[in-house]
């Protein structure tokens, strides 16, 4: 995705992948040879329970879904080691909600897909402008 203005799909999320060498940037995704974690494997496994003909790639890489319009962001953008959640409060938060807004205020008719309860507690989404759905994380933890 090259433009703002090319998102039509928001998906929000808690925070990086922790494990080694598992998160390189795009949330949500990781690359080869790194195993797709369980959190990763639950997304694709909803994604062929609920959609007519999805073939599971088998690959951890999403990057293909930035080229579809799919912005994955998660709320805080960094962890350490071995450690999720470890870096809220930090003003991650502040950065991603900017976006978010921007987002709100500057297109129509997105889809925001809000996943687990920190994504969805500061949600200033404007429901009658976009479509909002929220649910559990995708982590088998929760």
């Amino acid at each position: 995705m090259r433009d703002a203005r090319d998102v039509k799909v928001v998906i929000l999320g808690q925070d990086p992948y922790h494990g080694p060498d598992q998160a390189h940037g795009p949330c949500f995704s990781v690359q080869r040879p790194v195993p797709p974690p369980p959190s990763w494997e639950n997304i694709y496994r909803e994604l062929s329970t609920d959609t007519d003909g999805f073939a599971h790639s088998g690959r951890g890489d999403l990057s293909g879904w930035a080229k579809q319009g799919v912005l994955r962001l998660n709320a805080v953008l960094t962890v350490r080691a071995h450690q999720a959640n470890s870096r809220t409060e930090r003003g991650w938060e502040q950065f991603t909600d900017a976006a978010v807004l921007w987002l709100n205020q500057n297109a129509q008719g997105l889809v925001f897909l809000l996943w687990g309860s920190y994504a969805q507690k500061g949600s200033a989404v404007d429901r009658k402008r976009h479509h909002v759905l929220q649910t559990t994380r995708p982590s088998p933890l929760w």
